[in-house]
């Protein structure tokens, strides 16, 4: 698949970037450099040094930000403050920037002159990382901490459930902790969100009900009522009943624990429902990022972050028109190969309200879908060879999204497994509207979500040798999400998507993410509103209006954040293409995959860069 549309990205002066086969060839061989002003040629010895004492700043970096933060402890599976919340004061906030700044400080200390391949990577990464921190500190209140989508209020409650193991009594004690500091935790919270509507930034009029909703779902059930056992005792209860311990040990655990519901959990809740009520008050129905104060210098600046390009509001507008254009004649194509007959819109009317595509929302049409969902996964796991070099090692396995955030929760999103591989990935699949899951939609959705989606792509990450931890765990979503939705053209090219109807599901999925580089920026520099996104989005593509409604909220809460895919989507398969043609019969999709891949996550410039060098490596191979 050939792509036409070009994209430029950030230069961050990555002239030394190499691949890690690259990177190890070439470490502890000597290179000319400047130093002190001077050509002098630089032993292997002294990059050796210097390369050394860098990676070790780059891990003692990581672990700082590690040990700062319990909760990304907890989904690191690090059970160091098991027992403790992150501190999200603004004079902690304050805290992070003066570290971050010193932390420069000692990045820039490093002699970039000095080190191997792979390590200069890593050290523009990490300075870039930093610099952009530091830079967008003044935009740390441009957000909603509590929405439909995450935050503090929801995120407690999936913490405890799914990262907080309980394999001995201490660390039942430590949930129960946990239990007990909540009331601290959402009163900065709280703190927080005032802080915010003092500045004008204030979620439209619809986010409330979502977050008080959620918020009385976590303290609805015993002990709080006479119903049936509340999510959090629940959890709690199972993972005791697994302990080897006698029952006077269990019941005193099971008492403190309802003791902290009644008398930490619940009022911590109630106190924070009062204040999002409060908050609430001041709220309208403005949608986009351009009513905060330098609102379009915010989302400007939000776009280049998420896209890591230059690319403008208007140049991704335009981008999302002519991709959708695009796809819509692919699409008429297969209307045509199973017979309809009658407009594209029509088709999109006939596959929305199709029954044929839905499972029955019962516990076994749900359970039918997940059974489903995941020998898609397992058919393609059988086909990795032909495409990749390196796999994963960590298992992987689908779920339906919890019942306490099944509401608010998105459409399905993936959890990277434990530091340790203990924990697996996990597919999520929202099963709670079974409309919304069109059983037509089901293989690429699990393709991406799956594999060789962000299973391949985190877990591979994740278990990465020769690079620094910081490495393995970033974040750039044009990278991640571009290549999950590269994952779903993928296996179409070799010889999935038999079914015309699945193909034109991985066809919806793709017009979706082209759809949303038009609506995204409508909302937030050309000042739709949600009812305009929303009717976009029934108009040109076949999904559920709850679908669009979902989709357009998240855009409102989450400036920028739905860019990422298509952008990255685009990136990946121009630099492929690019590689085909200048490579002819020596390119291999297995190489250009461990390129993409073997590095860890990296901006799109950078991965430029990597397949700039596999062309050149190649080529003077040939």
């Amino acid at each position: 698949m050939s792509v036409a549309i070009s994209i430029t990205v950030l230069a961050t002066g990555c002239s030394d970037n190499a691949s890690n086969e690259q990177a190890a060839a070439q470490e502890n061989q000597a290179r000319s450099a400047q130093v002190d002003g001077s050509n002098t040629q630089v032993s292997a010895a002294e990059i050796a040094e210097e390369s050394a004492k860098a990676n070790q700043l780059f891990e003692e970096i990581f672990l700082e930000s590690v040990m700062r933060s319990p909760m990304y402890q907890a989904y690191l599976g690090i059970k160091e403050d098991q027992d403790k919340w992150d501190d999200i004061s603004e004079a902690r906030a304050q805290e992070d920037l003066a570290l971050q700044q010193e932390q420069l400080e000692r990045v820039l200390a490093i002699d970039e002159s000095r080190l191997d391949e792979q390590t200069h990577v890593s050290w523009l990464l990490a300075k870039q990382n930093l610099e952009e921190d530091i830079a967008d500190f003044k935009w740390r209140h441009y957000n909603y901490p509590v929405n439909q989508m995450f935050g503090m209020h929801s995120s407690v409650a999936s913490l405890l459930i799914n990262q907080h193991s309980i394999d001995e009594v201490v660390d039942a004690e430590a949930y129960i902790a946990r239990l007990n500091g909540l009331p601290a935790l959402f009163a900065q919270l709280g703190e927080n969100l005032r802080l915010r509507a003092e500045k004008g930034i204030v979620a439209p009029r619809f986010v409330y009900p979502y977050v008080i909703s959620d918020s009385r779902n976590i303290i609805s059930g015993a002990p709080f009522d006479d119903g049936e056992p509340s999510t959090l005792l629940e959890d709690f209860s199972g993972k005791i009943d697994r302990l080897d311990i006698s029952e006077t040990e269990h019941q005193a655990l099971l008492n403190a624990a309802e003791q902290a519901l009644l008398e930490s959990v619940q009022p911590a809740y109630e106190n924070l429902i009062g204040v999002v009520a409060e908050i609430a008050e001041l709220a309208d129905d403005k949608d986009g990022a351009w009513k905060f104060p330098d609102g379009e210098a915010f989302y400007n600046n939000a776009l280049q972050r998420t896209t890591t390009t230059e690319l403008t509001a208007d140049e991704i507008h335009e981008i999302g028109l002519s991709e959708v254009a695009r796809i819509h004649d692919e699409m008429r194509v297969i209307m045509e190969q199973v017979g309809f007959e009658g407009s594209l819109q029509e088709f999109f009317v006939h596959m929305r309200n199709n029954e044929d595509f839905i499972y029955p929302a019962t516990d076994e049409g749900r359970q039918r879908y997940l059974d489903e969902a995941t020998a898609y996964i397992d058919a393609m796991r059988e086909r990795l060879d032909e495409l990749f070099i390196t796999k994963p090692k960590a298992e992987m396995i689908v779920k339906a999204v919890e019942p306490f955030r099944e509401q608010s929760a998105g459409k399905a999103f993936y959890q990277q497994p434990s530091m340790d591989g203990s924990r697996p990935g996990v597919y999520y699949a929202n099963l709670y509207d079974m409309a919304s899951m069109p059983t037509y939609q089901m293989e690429a959705l699990a393709y991406h979500e799956g594999i060789p989606g962000h299973h391949m792509q985190i877990a591979i990450a994740q278990e990465l040798e020769g690079i620094p931890t910081f490495r393995k765990f970033g974040r750039y979503t044009a990278y991640t999400e571009g290549w999950g939705l590269y994952t779903e053209l993928l296996p179409k090219e070799i010889g999935f998507y038999e079914d015309p109807y699945s193909d034109f599901g991985r066809l919806a999925m793709e017009l979706w993410r082209a759809v949303r580089l038009v609506v995204d920026t409508g909302i937030h520099d050309k000042r739709w509103t949600r009812e305009e996104g929303i009717e976009f989005y029934v108009t040109n593509t076949p999904n559920a209006e709850a679908d669009a409604i979902k989709m357009v909220e998240r855009h409102i809460v989450m400036p920028s954040q739905a860019t990422a895919y298509k952008i990255g989507m685009i990136k990946i398969l121009e630099l492929r293409e690019r590689a085909k043609e200048e490579l002819g019969d020596a390119f291999d999709i297995r190489e250009f995959h461990d390129v993409v891949l073997a590095s860890g996550p990296v901006p799109l410039n950078v991965l430029e860069q990597f397949v700039n060098n596999y062309i050149s490596e190649t080529q003077a191979a040939m």
